[in-house]
């Protein structure tokens, strides 16, 4: 299970932190992402980050802004906590947040993209931009 948390309204320029609650993983092998659309435009990756190592990607376009990390080990229920923090934020950011795993090991940076699919959904986020 994928939940998250954390959207609302900021200024450009501003920061925002999303959550998403991770639940049910109790193996190992799979990449928790954060993928964003916006009205009227396809979904896209934003970041990733591996369970097995946090090795991480980030989109081009939130490179140096965004930071993806892992709040540690997970449990017994495989329950842990992925974080997004997002700085400097801009207009063009607006769009609904979604959380994602994808199971297996694949290329990070074709994987962060949605090149292989997504085995579990989030219900998103809104992150509404101001400027």
């Amino acid at each position: 299970q994928l939940v998250e948390s954390g959207g609302g309204l900021v200024q450009a320029g501003g920061s925002l932190r999303l959550s998403c609650a991770v639940s049910g993983f109790t193996f190992d092998g799979y990449t928790i992402a954060w993928f964003r659309q916006a009205p009227g435009r396809e979904r896209e990756g934003v970041s990733c980050i591996e369970d097995r190592d946090g090795t991480t990607h980030y989109a081009d376009s939130v490179k140096g802004r965004f930071f993806i990390s892992n709040n540690g080990t997970k449990n017994a229920n495989g329950e842990h906590t992925v974080y997004l923090q997002m700085n400097r934020l801009k207009p063009e950011d607006t769009a609904v947040y979604y959380c994602a795993a994808i199971i297996g090991q694949y290329e990070l940076g074709a994987l962060c993209s949605g090149a292989y699919g997504v085995d579990f959904w989030g219900e998103g986020t809104l992150v509404t931009v101001s400027s």
